[in-house]
């Protein structure tokens, strides 16, 4: 990790269960802030942090006004916010904001209402509340639509300019979660800005460059080169030996192994369907083809963890659907990373779809300070 005279403040917006908070703060930084809109994500945060034994945030939890980011732009909230803000910088912290908007809006698969939609809009007065409040810098994630998809790009190049008018120096990459470790085939833009006047001079400005591959583990080309097993014949808990040369902490077995989702606190949360068991058992081991249900193969990566709107990921030799243990798993989180045992299963795999990967979040972290080491020399 590297070191930092100042250790940077973290306020983290569109929180969720604290997913990508938790690969900052494992990594160094403080979280200070924390904006959730939907309660029982935020309930989940606070659950998750106790049961971790780490600090309450600083500044609180907020939820309610505070976390509608729409409202905290105008009149007495906005004011409120803004001495926080404050409040962090007469300590002389780092401040940085980070978030990923609601995605729905941009997705391919999603709504597709664009920056006009209800969460479309989010991503807007995110991007407004950095420009108002001036970070030292901030992050954004989203699905890779508003990056790909032409008439989402033209917004996407708006934000970007807006961004940069406000003095920031930006940049951005499509990531793949499977790069940094996470057994899971996740693509998702990364937008990261630095003040400008943060640098020392604009030779600094000029020659900057983001290390956004110095904590790739696997590159893209090489994953994908690996002989992966396509498909088998699906038989409950049948044996099936790991293939050679492939990496298997790139699998979900090696996961499900590591995080012991057997006896996990939810290895038994599952969804149990009133119908369909026969139509479970005719689907192969590793065929993720079609539309909705989708059989992930024990020894290869699963596809982008993204549950509920009819998506349906089934145990590789199991007759069921996947737990949550075995999906807190995917998206790469330590095992003593729980969720509260009352918290309804739709809101569980909700919130595990929306979150960024624990190892992803901890690469782009580590990567984000130690820019900020260099331009703080």
């Amino acid at each position: 990790m590297a070191n930092l005279c100042i250790q940077p403040y973290i306020f983290s917006f569109c929180a969720g269960s604290g997913f990508l908070d938790l690969g900052f703060e494992t990594t160094g930084y403080k979280i200070a802030y924390v904006n959730e809109i939907f309660p029982p994500f935020l309930n989940a945060y606070r659950y998750a942090r106790e049961n971790m034994h780490l600090p309450s945030p600083e500044y609180g939890y907020h939820q309610g006004e505070a976390a509608d980011i729409s409202k905290l732009i105008v009149g007495n909230a906005q004011q409120r916010f803004k001495e926080l803000v404050q409040d962090v910088r007469k300590s002389h912290h780092l401040i940085g904001f980070i978030g990923g908007p609601p995605c729905p809006d941009f997705s391919m698969g999603g709504k597709n209402k664009g920056h006009l939609g209800n969460h479309g809009q989010i991503s807007s007065a995110y991007m407004e509340l950095i420009c108002q409040n001036s970070p030292d810098f901030f992050l954004f994630e989203n699905v890779k639509g508003l990056w790909k998809t032409k008439k989402h790009r033209l917004f996407y190049d708006f934000l970007r300019k807006n961004l940069q008018q406000a003095g920031y120096i930006l940049t951005d990459r499509l990531i793949n979660s499977l790069e940094y470790g996470v057994p899971q085939n996740r693509e998702r833009i990364i937008l990261i800005g630095f003040k400008k006047d943060f640098f020392q001079d604009m030779f600094m400005v000029d020659n900057f460059k983001f290390p956004w591959e110095k904590y790739i583990v696997y590159p893209q080309a090489q994953v994908f080169a690996y002989p992966w097993d396509k498909s088998h014949p699906f038989q409950v808990d049948s044996i099936l030996p790991c293939p050679e040369n492939i990496p298997q902490e790139l699998t979900v077995e090696y996961w499900f192994r590591a995080n012991d989702v057997v006896n996990h606190p939810h290895g038994e949360h599952y969804f149990q369907p009133r119908a369909g068991l026969t139509k479970f058992a005719t689907i192969d081991e590793g065929d993720d083809s079609k539309k909705s249900f989708k059989r992930l193969h024990r020894w290869r990566y699963s596809p982008t963890a993204c549950y509920g709107n009819n998506e349906v990921h089934l145990h590789p030799y199991k007759l069921r659907r996947i737990s949550v243990a075995e999906a807190l798993a995917i998206q790469s989180l330590p095992k003593n990373f729980l969720l509260p045992a009352n918290m309804s299963l739709t809101h569980m795999f909700k919130t595990i779809g929306n979150g960024v990967p624990y190892l992803a979040a901890q690469a782009l972290a580590k990567s984000i300070l130690d820019c900020l080491t260099i331009i703080n020399k």
